[in-house]
């Protein structure tokens, strides 16, 4: 079976290697190199109980974040290069009476649905992580949560997709269609058909989707890259204002605006100033640390924040998997295996009815 993949970054490698590693043939094409687009602005935080803003969003959330230690084990087994994983947890930052109040809320929630958590006061809070602002009214422990360095676990993807056979082009394609025997993409004057099409293109789907409707909409994100001489937290911290990722080797991420600016990928002044306030808010040492960059991102957003991911409604022998919106890299192993059991035996977990591109008019 010979499968082409619209897309490059995180959602996109998953597939590719999923179905490369089950015996398909795979072709990748992306208008950029491998993982250029939103998952080069990513954080790599993996934290359902904090995105899952919904019901069904928590739900996703939670099956994909227990299949990722497997995951990340199918892929080092690989021999696929390394990338920082770590179930080091999140520690949920409150300051005043109004966030404290919401915290509590939310323990009394986990505590109904018996998932383990720690409610903590602030002196507490900064025994567990003294880097964080002494004015930490109380914090909110989820152990279960991580993080993985994205732009690394995209290389490794897509290196191990490699070895099983899967080629990489950068390509724009122009068009998709679906047909009775075989999928195809239009590439400038070329056509190139597979057995299947799976439109994995992030924001940029919507330019495929031919239908008049607009899928998904780009939300830039900012993320601003420091460099501490050591190693500020052992947590993932997440204040109401940013959260800050802090890796092994004193690097940290700081994010993330949420900015509805169409296709611009402008980093700004008022963005960065933002996060670096916020970030010295949580963490005030981070006031001295070194400043690496800002990176920038445009997160595909659909109109229930729910992706799309299946069967297209109108396109026979086309497949999407869109809309991950901020939670492309902690959706990335749930989405590889639904497309992967779709495209190859049919098969439709119950998940699938969640994410139905035909809500979307694909």
């Amino acid at each position: 079976m010979t499968v082409t993949i619209v897309g490059a970054g995180i959602v996109g490698c998953a597939i590719a290697y999923e179905l490369a590693s089950r015996g398909v043939s795979v072709r990748v094409l992306d208008a950029r190199s491998v993982g250029r687009g939103a998952t080069h602005a990513s954080a790599g935080i993996l934290a359902p109980r904090i995105e899952g803003h919904s019901e069904a969003l928590l739900r996703l959330t939670v099956r994909s974040l227990a299949m990722y230690d497997d995951f990340v084990s199918r892929l080092r087994a690989d021999g696929a290069g390394a990338f920082e994983y770590e179930r080091c947890g999140t520690l949920q930052v409150a300051f005043d009476a109004i966030e404290v109040a919401s915290l509590m809320e939310a323990a009394s929630r986990l505590a109904e649905a018996a998932v383990p958590h720690a409610l903590l006061n602030g002196p507490d809070a900064l025994l567990l992580e003294p880097a964080l602002s002494p004015g930490v009214g109380a914090a909110l422990l989820m152990s279960e949560h991580g993080y993985v360095a994205p732009e690394p676990l995209n290389q490794a993807l897509a290196e191990a997709a490699s070895r099983r056979g899967a080629t990489f082009a950068v390509a724009r394609v122009d068009a998709v269609q679906g047909g009775a025997d075989h999928a195809s993409v239009s590439v400038g004057a070329d056509t190139i058909a597979s057995d299947a099409v799976v439109v994995a293109g992030g924001s940029w789907s919507s330019t495929l989707a031919e239908t008049g409707a607009v899928p998904v909409r780009p939300i830039r994100g900012q993320l601003l890259h420091l460099k501490a001489r050591q190693r500020v937290a052992s947590r993932v911290l997440w204040g109401n204002r940013c959260y800050v990722v802090p890796w092994s080797d004193g690097s940290v991420l700081v994010g993330a605006t949420v900015e509805d600016a169409g296709f611009d990928e402008t980093a700004t002044a008022s963005g960065v100033r933002r996060l670096l306030d916020a970030a010295v808010e949580l963490v005030p040492g981070l006031d001295q640390a070194a400043f690496g960059g800002v990176r920038v991102g445009l997160r595909p957003m659909t109109g229930d924040e729910l992706p799309a991911v299946g069967a297209s409604s109108t396109k026979p022998r086309v497949f999407y998997a869109i809309g991950h919106y901020r939670n492309g890299v902690l959706l990335a192993p749930l989405t590889a295996s639904l497309i992967a059991d779709l495209v190859l035996d049919g098969r439709e977990p119950p998940e699938l009815a969640l994410m139905r591109p035909s809500r979307l008019g694909l």
